[in-house]
């Protein structure tokens, strides 16, 4: 269940990187680049809530619990990641100005 775990939180932190580096090229002053850390972020807190209240259900290896532990660490992962990306192309924009 380990192994199934983390093959779904690197699958998902791949997704929600290439999503937030795509909304921060679009959209360089806007916070949009990181509604896909938000996202994972929710659904793990609820995936987390409902593995403590369905029975058991395995998903690809994976049951609530997992997923919402898998999401969570990508939500970690690509708000830290998005967020140095961010500030250095800020830093490129302050000293063009």
């Amino acid at each position: 269940m380990v192994e199934s775990v983390f093959m779904l939180w690197a699958v998902m932190t791949v997704i929600a990187l290439v999503v937030n580096f795509v909304l921060l090229r679009s959209n360089k002053k806007s916070y949009a680049c990181y509604y896909a850390s938000f996202f994972f972020f929710i659904v793990g807190l609820l995936l987390l809530a409902v593995a403590s209240v369905v029975p058991k259900v395995d998903l690809l290896g994976a049951g609530f619990g997992g997923w919402g532990i898998a999401s969570l660490f990508t939500s970690g992962v690509s708000f830290m990641l998005t967020a140095i990306v961010d500030a250095y192309q800020n830093v490129e924009d302050v000293e063009e100005a």
